[in-house]
């Protein structure tokens, strides 16, 4: 992939602002700061009308659909989402790919000499600005100067206190919530359903994905105080699918659709199901006359990095699954058993697609951040033929002893690789001796590691 030269020269200056991605801390949340750097960039988030779309998991795969679903209706449409993969354009893009080197070199060039400009003193609080609101304001700027007509923005943490909630959008979304960055969102379902539910604003439409009842509760009861129409997709769509041949074959139905819906994504997992019917409720809402077929082009086309990405590497599959929280690493785990079902069982796999032959299991490479439910995590796995932990790449914290102690608990055999680069090596070719998929699972940043050296390896 060749980088955007723009792109490059912007990750070296961000390089000496706080990055809470790679470096999580406390107390760093405000939307002042993103005000001031909105109001003297002169707006750029009114340029265009925005979907926002929080919530603790599919959030990234529901917007890339939302955003693919209103480019195949013909809107030029923007999408901002974390993290990135392999290129920075992946954060700032469009669903089908990168914008134009210009509409980054002139926004980079915008936000450089407009931050550089400011008087310590006048920020808000003369606090310091984050690497993330630099970047939601870099997205900002993008799009006002590719005049989009739609943007898709996705959360980064959160949504009340989220950088991107300077938006005024026309739809919030609220995919499922689940227990995650306890230590700065709190530790309930409904504490953190609460921090979701900051980006609903007064009067606008809610679509709600299926929540477990405590969230559902508190997003409720946002919506009637902000009195917002309210869409519950399980309510409103009838969710049907099922993997074959490598696709998610979909059909849904809605008294909102002129037709049954029917198509394949891409992106597997029944999960996705749910994120496609989510995405489509919300593309229908926005535009009640809007073909089916756009809908049905647009989740065909959808496609995410690092979300149940299957690559070859020498002949043999690797499937790449950013999974940092125990539902997550449940749904990833059903979805892999789906996939070697469906694409292994005629090459000797046995109907329970883990209880295989030693040589022809499964192999697993896996790591996360400190901050992460290891020992919940951990118990999930089994049936793999081997199993290679190490450290997710070389930016991210972690807590090797914590990693070893919970798989060692769940009763597992395992080889702990301090050295990420050495563990992806050993972990590939161990996988490809024994003819079995490799699952990377775990940190996204242990996914980046993985295709960047399947690149610069394969060259693919």
């Amino acid at each position: 992939m060749n980088q955007h030269p723009s792109l490059i020269a912007l990750q070296k200056w961000l390089d000496s602002y706080l990055n809470f991605e790679k470096l999580p801390k406390k107390d760093i949340f405000w939307l002042d700061t993103m005000e001031y750097l909105c109001q003297i960039t002169n707006h750029p988030q009114k340029s265009f009308p925005s979907v926002h779309v929080a919530g603790s998991k599919g959030k990234g795969s529901t917007s890339v659909m939302i955003a693919s679903i209103l480019e195949a209706a013909g809107y030029k449409s923007g999408l901002y989402s974390s993290p990135h993969i392999l290129d920075f354009s992946e954060r700032i893009g469009s669903a089908q790919g990168p914008l134009p080197e210009q509409v980054y070199e002139a926004a980079a060039q915008e936000l450089m000499t407009t931050v550089e400009s400011i008087v310590p003193e006048n920020l808000p609080g003369q606090r310091p600005i984050t690497w993330f609101e630099l970047v939601t304001t870099f997205a900002f700027l993008c799009f006002r100067q590719a005049h989009l007509d739609w943007a898709v923005f996705e959360t980064g943490l959160g949504g009340r206190l989220d950088a991107t909630n300077v938006l005024e959008s026309q739809i919030s979304v609220i995919t499922p919530i689940e227990l995650e960055h306890t230590e700065f969102l709190g530790d309930t379902i409904e504490k953190i359903a609460g921090e979701k539910a900051g980006i609903i604003k007064a009067g606008t439409p809610v679509v709600i994905a299926p929540q477990k009842e405590a969230a559902q509760k508190v997003l409720e009861a946002k919506a009637k105080e902000l009195r917002c129409p309210l869409l519950k997709v399980e309510e409103l769509v009838q969710v049907q699918g099922k993997m074959v041949a490598g696709k998610m074959e979909l059909r849904l139905e809605s008294k909102l659709f002129a037709r049954p819906i029917t198509t394949k994504l891409s992106l597997l997992g029944d999960y996705q199901l749910w994120n496609a019917a989510t995405a489509a409720l919300v593309a229908k809402t926005l535009f009640p006359q809007l073909p089916e077929e756009a809908i049905e082009k647009g989740l065909s086309q959808a496609k995410l990095p690092g979300r149940f990405e299957v690559l070859q590497w020498q002949g043999n599959a690797v499937v790449l699954e950013g999974a940092h929280t125990p539902t997550s690493v449940a749904l990833s785990l059903q979805t892999f058993r789906q996939y070697i079902k469906d694409t292994y069982l005629s090459t000797g796999y046995k109907e329970k697609c883990l209880d295989c032959a030693p040589t022809r299991k499964p192999h697993l490479l896996f790591a996360c951040a400190a901050d992460k439910d290891v020992h919940t995590m951990a118990k999930l796995f089994s049936g793999f033929g081997s199993m290679i932990l190490t450290r997710p790449g070389g930016e991210k914290q972690s807590n090797p002893q914590l990693l070893q102690d919970a798989f060692t608990e769940a009763g597992h055999e395992f080889t702990y690789i301090s050295d990420f680069k050495e563990a992806i090596q050993k972990a590939l070719e161990q996988a490809k001796k024994d003819a079995a998929p490799l699952l990377v699972t775990g940190s996204f940043y242990l996914v980046a590691e993985v295709k960047k050296f399947l690149q610069e390896a394969s060259n693919f």
